[in-house]
């Protein structure tokens, strides 16, 4: 009776911890009436501004989109916290105690492959926003993306280096307590080199963890090799505190990032140091690809009297992303959806043509932008 009281006292905690709030109907568990798409992604912590900008496009889709095949649809959504051990809490209240249908997110692959065990084991399919790594699906049946993966993006973002400005010698700054930005450094270093047939195109690699805040050590080494481009995929609020103490040293070299710069915060916290800078993304809000496009950005502007981030299209086409394959299987039961979100095809999203593929993964072209005049520009967009 003793392990049972204790038992239920850290299930409470769990809960509690992950913070739970609903959107629609208040009743947990399963219900006729009501189908549960839970919501999981960092609201607090490191990430809070990615995760919120994912959960205002999937708010958006909801309002816009409420019911399927006649049934409420109830937003589940829960805090992860940015952090791994809050991020399986956070998975666990939503598949055990909520038991929802679907999933949706979460910003950060760390976070995402934290909860992806969980929810392979409740046989509830979750679809990641922009969680990039490889390893989100692989080997997880019930794990796919909306997103293009780190191989893809590393091999582009060192193609613009190597082929549109010409670099030579490149140094790399790695978020090392993030899978994401090792991973994506990695790609991104084996594809220059390749390009530049020289071994030692990568004069420089430096390591920080998540959440410092000076970075003088690694900037002052990294100086006396003068690279041409230094890319520093990591987390948008270290990645510009980053360039901005970079050229207050007087460094002039090309900064170039991934997508996880994509958000507001990443000019608030870099202001005029991070002018220029270059990053791959999703979606570009002066380039609208689809008719779906320019009905969500119209939408989004007017819901939320800003612009949103590529993230927020992301979030908006996972909800429909999800809301088709209920459509298509013409059930809500978690292993219907997961059947059918294999089987999904030339879907039109926001941010362009959705298809996954065997491994679970979607085949998206890759946008890059740069800081122009404090606003992020378009450049270009790359195709796989």
């Amino acid at each position: 009776m003793r392990v049972k009281k204790i038992f239920s006292l850290l299930t409470l905690a769990a809960i509690m911890a992950a913070g739970v709030s609903l959107s629609g109907c208040s009743n947990s568990g399963s219900s006729s009436d009501v189908i549960k798409i839970g919501v999981f992604e960092p609201l607090t912590g490191a990430n809070g501004a990615g995760g919120a900008d994912e959960h205002d496009g999937i708010k958006l889709a909801n309002k816009l989109f409420p019911t399927v095949l006649g049934k409420k649809v109830q937003l589940v959504v829960v805090d992860n916290k940015s952090d791994k051990v809050e991020a399986a809490n956070a998975a666990t209240v939503l598949a055990q105690k909520e038991k929802v249908n679907a999933v949706i997110g979460s910003w950060g692959s760390s976070l995402s492959m934290s909860g992806g065990p969980i929810f392979a084991e409740a046989k509830i399919p979750a679809v990641a926003v922009s969680a990039t790594n490889p390893n989100v699906t692989k080997g997880n049946d019930y794990y796919f993306r909306v997103c293009f993966l780190d191989p893809f993006q590393g091999v582009v973002g060192a193609t613009y280096a190597a082929k549109t400005l010409n670099a030579k010698k490149v140094a790399i700054i790695r978020e090392v307590s993030n899978d994401y930005s090792v991973g994506l450094a990695k790609f991104f270093a084996d594809e220059f080199v390749k390009l530049t047939g020289d071994q030692k195109s990568i004069v420089a690699t430096a390591d920080y963890n998540t959440g410092d805040q000076d970075f003088t050590a690694q900037l002052t080494n990294i100086k006396q090799f003068e690279p041409d481009v230094i890319f520093a995929p990591g987390n948008y609020t270290e990645s510009a505190l980053i360039i901005k103490q970079a050229r207050a040293l007087g460094m002039k070299a090309q900064f170039i990032g991934g997508d996880t710069w994509d958000v507001t915060s990443f000019l608030e916290v870099g202001g005029a140091a991070v002018e220029g800078a270059v990053f791959s993304t999703f979606f570009a809000n002066d380039v609208p690809i689809n008719k779906t496009s320019e009905a969500f950005l119209k939408s989004f502007r007017e819901e939320y009297k800003k612009e949103p981030a590529a993230v927020s299209a992301l979030g908006y086409d996972a909800y429909l992303v999800i809301l088709d394959a209920i459509k298509r299987a013409n059930s809500a039961e978690p292993q219907k959806i997961r059947d059918a979100l294999t089987q999904t095809k030339d879907f039109e999203g926001s941010a362009g043509s959705i298809t996954i593929n065997a491994e679970r993964n979607a085949d998206k072209a890759a946008v890059f932008k740069t800081v122009k005049d404090g606003k992020f520009v378009f450049l270009t967009t790359v195709k796989p």
